[in-house]
Parts: structure tokens; sequence; C-alpha cells
């Protein structure tokens, strides 16, 4: 699988623990930068490059990394067909793919040490979308929820 990994300049400190992460789990990693927190960068511009990453078929999932995930997360999932969450547990890592499609995995470097996001990353890149019963019922919803709001 091609992952897309972005940084803003707070996230950038849990950017060697996430691309080791992917690449150990025998993924490409398509890196999207920063790798420094010498400059600002806004995580909506982040989120904004993942997120058409992930629509322009460069990649099928990403991880986004601010300083709490919040931003990351929020940004993200304003990109439409982009199912964004932010996971500080193994459970919500798994569950948010296997249960809502979860493409982009949003960390906190703040809220997360280097082992805990490692593990987080690699148990979101295990994950598949059961996609079928209620768990496919309730993508479709959102998916209308999102067109119904974004068309009017």
């Amino acid at each position: 699988m091609k992952v897309a990994v972005a940084f803003d300049h707070r996230g950038v400190k849990l950017r060697e623990a996430v691309c080791e992460a992917v690449v150990t789990a025998g993924h490409e990693l398509l890196d999207l930068g920063v790798d420094t927190d010498a400059v600002r960068v806004d995580y909506p511009d982040r989120a904004r490059d993942l997120g058409l990453a992930i629509l322009r078929g460069q990649a099928e999932r990403g991880v986004l990394v601010c300083g709490s995930g919040v931003g990351a997360s929020v940004a993200a999932s304003k990109i439409d067909g982009i199912r964004a969450a932010i996971c500080h547990d193994g459970y919500s890592a798994h569950q948010g793919v296997e249960h809502d499609d979860m493409n982009v995995l949003c960390l906190g470097s703040e809220i997360v040490g280097e082992a805990l996001a490692a593990e987080l990353v690699a148990t979101f890149l295990r994950a598949t979308f059961i996609g079928e019963g209620r768990y496919l019922s309730r993508l479709e919803k959102v998916d209308a929820l999102e067109k119904e709001t974004w068309n009017g």
C-alpha cells in the first residue's frame, strides 16, 4: 500500500517514528514533508497536500501529524472523500478503519511519544474496512451527508 505522510512544524517531532513505522510495515512511503521545525508550516496546508495525494491515487492512506492532532483531523476531514480521525489509542486506530473506512490517521506530537506513534501507525495500516452490513450502510450515510451539506 502507498502511504502518504505529512507533518507541520510541531508534528515533525514524530517524523522519524512515523516514516519508519510505514516502511517497517512493508508499505511504500510518500513523504510530503516537512522535515524541520525551523519554519512554521500550517497544518491545513499539510492536510490539503495529503488529502489531494489520496484523492489523486498517489496514496491509499495517510498519516498527518500536528501538535495535538486535532487541527490536522479537522482540516483533513473538510476534504471530500477524506475520513480523518485523531487516534491516540490502538482500538481507535484499527476500529476507525474497520468500521468507518478511515483513510487518514491524525496524531498529536505533543500527546503521544515515538513508540506509541509507531504502534498506532502499524495498527492503522494492518486494519481493513469490513465493507458490508451496518458498516457499509453507515458509510453510505456519511457519504450522503457529505454530499448534502456540500451541495446544498
